[in-house]
Order: C-alpha cells, then structure tokens, then sequence
C-alpha cells in the first residue's frame, strides 16, 4: 500500500541518520559473525532481559517495581503481589516478550497480531478486561508520568476514535509492504512505524508497552538477533525525558507541509546503536560479568573489593560453597579476569 506521508517522510533523510544507521550494521555484522556465547549464558541472559525489560517498560508508564521485585514476582516468590496492578502488568508484559524472543519468526505482523499482543500484555490487568484487543472507542491523551508515577501533564492528543481503524490499516499495510520489498533500511520503516503507532495511540491503555514489545518483534524480524540478550527497552529508560521530548517533536509535524521524523529517528537510532555496542561487548568479552550466573558474580564482585583473598576467605564472605568456589575460581582463571598467587595453603587469588 502507498502512503504518500511516510513516503516522504522517508526520502529525505539526513547523513547523520544514515551515519548511525551504518554503524548499528556494523555492529550488527559483528554479531552474527562472532557470537559464540553458550547455549547456557544466552539462556540467562535472555532470562535477566525479560525480567529487566518487565520492570523498565511498565516504570516507563508509572508502574513501581523495581527489577528485583520483578525477579521475586516472576520466580514464584511474591506471588501474592500479584494482586495488585504494577505485578499483573508486568505479568502480561514479561510473558508476551518471552512468546515474542521465543517464536518471533513464526509470528505474521498484522492487525490481528497487534491485537492479539494487546489482549495477551493486558489479560491480567482487571481495570483492563473491556477494552483488551479493541482499538479505542473515544478520545486519548498522551501524558507524561513522573518518576513517582504521577501524571504530570499532557503532552499531545492523538488521532481520533473513528480514524483509528484506517490509519492503523494503512500503517500495519505499508509498513510489513515496506519490510518485505526492501524498499527503505528496516531501522527507518521500524522508526517510522513506532512513531506513527504512537502519534495514533490506537488502544485506551498500554500502548506505549505494546510499542517496546512490536519493537522487539519489528528488529528480531529483521535480522536484529541480539534483541533478547540487551535490553532496549532499559535504555530507553535511563532516557525517558529524551524519549518524551523526541516523540513530541517529529509528532508535532506531522500532518503538516514539513513532516520530520528526524528527532525521533535520532533518538531510537542511539538507543539502538548504544544497544548494539553492548550486545558486541558480550561477545567481545569487554563485559563478561554480564553472562556469569549468580554465585559466579557474587564471588567475582567479592574479588573486586578486595586485594587478595584465599579460597577459604571468599567462601567465608559469600557464603558460596568452597567446592563452588574452587569452580568459579578456575574459570576466572582460564577468563584471565584473576591471578593465582603462592602455591599450596598460602594460595591467593587477585583480580588482574
């Protein structure tokens, strides 16, 4: 389907656009030529992404958990936390990125899929049950929420209850159009997709949620395949006012004369860029601790506090078992992250 508006949107992009969008590819290359992390480290990796980007993409929308509550929630422990609405969102959020890490190649982008994702983010919400999978009835409002969860202002209306079906056709239409003839780089139909789907704010609640998670569908299908082991959606984030501010000023112009996605293009592209260095530095090694299990970064974080420790010292301060320890210790060994220092009881170990 053409869209006169995107098409144009898209034909005059600026060199600094296609200067980032050039080094995300490369990264991106460096990725699927170099991974060789275990099946077992990316298992937990992508285990610790779905619980950080739980917490972070509903803090974005005022919800309080912090990541440890989420892990406890997600673990069974806080069950009874469930009840109240922060736990039933995460619920539905952390859920719906695990089907999407685990099936995104089997999963058609369409009308259908979006709805079904809305239901799916939104079936644990009881103040949600009406309105799941249903585009809005009547008027929106983009607001802005504070870091204590307050609505703090408005920041612009959307389009209106009777447009939304069509515009989410023609969006939904263009847009997989547009991924399957190649006829504009992924990241910049991506881009333009999520900044469209927000400016139409199509669902009475959970659209901002819903846009992280069509994000980690949009760049898994496109070739992105480090999505589940960094989390985008806590750099996003770390950058919420920015977020905020960029949406607002390529929306502002739409639907006029002079129609510029560059603000957000820019905004979405350093968070992706930023997230690609990090997938890079998980292979390089730069940033190994990342792919240590708990114990392992107990005792490593214990070896970055002290000097020098014995075998016997490091159990004693972490409480993790000298057999474990002796383990951990030689890995980090055969890491070259530590050194061994004397031989027999008066051996030591330092960080190098």
């Amino acid at each position: 389907m053409t869209n006169v508006r995107f098409e144009k949107r898209l034909k005059q992009i600026p060199s600094e656009i296609w200067v980032k969008i050039a080094q995300i590819d490369e990264l991106k290359g460096r990725w699927n030529a170099g991974v060789k992390l275990s099946p077992q480290i990316l298992g937990r990796l992508k285990r610790s992404v779905l619980v950080t980007s739980s917490g972070a993409s509903t803090r974005i929308e005022g919800a309080k958990l912090s990541d440890e509550e989420v892990e406890r929630l997600m673990a069974g422990i806080d069950i009874q936390k469930f009840a109240d609405r922060d736990s039933q969102e995460v619920q539905g959020y952390f859920e719906l990125l695990q089907n999407v890490f685990d099936s995104w190649s089997s999963i058609m982008f369409s009308e259908s899929t979006i709805k079904h994702f809305h239901q799916e983010l939104l079936k644990y919400v009881e103040k949600d049950q009406l309105h799941r999978g249903e585009y809005k009835k009547s008027e929106n409002k983009v607001e802005m929420i504070n870091e204590q969860g307050k609505r703090v202002g408005v920041l612009f209306d959307t389009a209106p209850a009777y447009l939304t079906p069509k515009l989410m056709q023609e969006l939904v239409e263009w847009t997989r159009e547009a991924l399957e003839q190649k006829k504009y780089h992924p990241l910049l139909v991506v881009g333009n997709f999520l900044v469209e789907f927000l400016n139409i704010h199509p669902f009475t609640d959970g659209n901002g949620r819903l846009s992280r998670i069509l994000t980690n569908l949009l760049m898994l299908q496109s070739g992105y395949a480090y999505m589940p082991y960094v989390s985008q959606d806590k750099l996003v984030e770390a950058k919420k006012p920015t977020y905020y501010i960029a949406l607002r000023k390529s929306q502002r112009t739409f639907n006029t004369d002079a129609e510029d996605p560059t603000f957000w293009l820019s905004f979405f592209l350093d968070v992706v860029l930023e997230q690609s260095q990090a997938a890079i530095d998980l292979v390089s090694g730069e940033r190994i601790e990342d792919t240590f299990s708990p114990k392992q970064l107990v005792v490593w974080e214990y070896l970055n506090k002290v000097t020098e420790a014995t075998p016997g010292e490091i159990t004693t301060n972490t409480q993790v078992s000298r057999p474990t320890v002796n383990q951990i210790l030689t890995k980090l060994l055969k890491l070259k992250k530590i050194e061994r220092l004397g031989l027999g009881r008066s051996t030591r170990y330092r960080k190098v």
